[in-house]
């Protein structure tokens, strides 16, 4: 289990010829699933060539031809972009997960999901009894990420089971590549199993229903369906030594130097990267908590913060809002 630099409620598009079929499914499923439903293959192909796009990595090349050869590109990533989707209301329209019936009028539903193989929707087949060689087939073509059969007594508990798996999935693809070569810096927790279930126990725990990866200091910024924000710095061995460090520098009261090198607090001084600064004073204690401990690929430090709205750049898209817009919008077409 991974780390996902971002990951934040989606839509899932459900497609079946049966439109009280549909009606039903979509009831059934967690309110806090976004659903978005087709009767018609068509129109629904028309919606994912209208509504899906790739949208630019927080991520660009230069090259420095002062110090590195052009076959040695210096690769900068602004760090800012990433958290900064929590401003895109758009975000929770993004489909991240199809599920189709197989047997259709127009087209099948693995015709279907050839059509969408361009796009990194994870896709899951909802099949008769008679079509599971078709699926299996389908499987290892990779056209799609799962099939589940329609007659099995826990179809809809597998399904949705199997909507959480593909979601997290998604956002695990999204941006592998930098994911990776963050890992190799400042964020290792990235490929951290034992942080990775950290990070799913604080959802549980607080109702998270996104996070961000945050810069200065190094951490995961978490909303939960209102918009309140939490930030959970982590700091290796290396991370704390760098907060003494700064803070020694600058002259910080004794007292906290000594709990920086006990390692019996974890700081989060705002604004800035988060490291000391003399503005902070005797007051240093109102922006520390005490660090819980994570054995994993390394020894890791963590502890959660509140995170003031006014920290951000701009106000976060609230998961309520769109959750209550789409009720509005329903009650209305009824």
């Amino acid at each position: 289990m991974r780390l996902p630099i971002l990951s934040h409620p989606t839509t899932v598009v459900l497609v079946d010829d049966s439109d009280s079929f549909l009606k039903s499914l979509s009831f059934q499923l967690d309110p806090l699933l976004p659903s978005k439903t087709f009767h018609d293959t068509a129109v629904a192909l028309d919606w994912f060539a209208r509504s899906t796009r790739r949208e630019d990595l927080p991520l660009h090349v230069d090259f420095d031809s002062l110090s590195q050869s052009p076959d040695q590109p210096n690769v900068a990533v602004d760090m800012r972009r990433i958290h900064r989707v929590c401003e895109q209301p758009l975000r929770f329209t993004i489909p991240s997960v199809l599920v189709v019936d197989y047997s259709m009028p127009q087209m099948n539903g693995v015709e279907f999901c050839e059509a969408l193989q361009h796009l990194p929707t994870k896709k899951i087949l909802f099949t008769g009894a008679a079509d599971e060689k078709i699926a299996v087939d389908a499987f290892n073509r990779g056209l799609i990420d799962r099939y589940i059969k329609k007659s099995d007594d826990d179809a809809l508990d597998r399904l949705e089971l199997e909507i959480g798996n593909m979601q997290r999935a998604f956002f695990l693809d999204y941006a592998q590549t930098l994911a990776d070569m963050l890992a190799l810096h400042d964020y290792s927790f990235l490929r951290c199993q034992a942080m990775a279930a950290v990070v799913r126990e604080q959802y549980r725990q607080h109702g998270f229903v996104e996070h961000y990866l945050y810069p200065g200091p190094a951490g995961i910024l978490f909303f939960d369906r209102y918009g309140r924000a939490k930030l959970m710095v982590i700091e290796t061995e290396q991370g704390m030594c760098a907060q003494y460090e700064v803070a020694r520098d600058n002259d910080a009261p004794h007292s906290l130097l000594l709990a920086l090198s006990e390692r019996r607090v974890l700081p989060f001084f705002p604004p800035g990267d988060g490291m000391y600064s003399t503005e902070a004073g005797d007051e240093w204690h109102r922006h520390c908590r005490a660090p819980q401990v994570c054995m994993g690929r390394e020894k890791y430090y963590w502890a959660l913060f509140d995170f003031p709205e006014h920290y951000l750049a701009a106000p976060p898209a609230r998961f309520e809002q769109f959750l209550n817009a789409r009720q509005a919008d329903a009650y209305l077409a009824a």
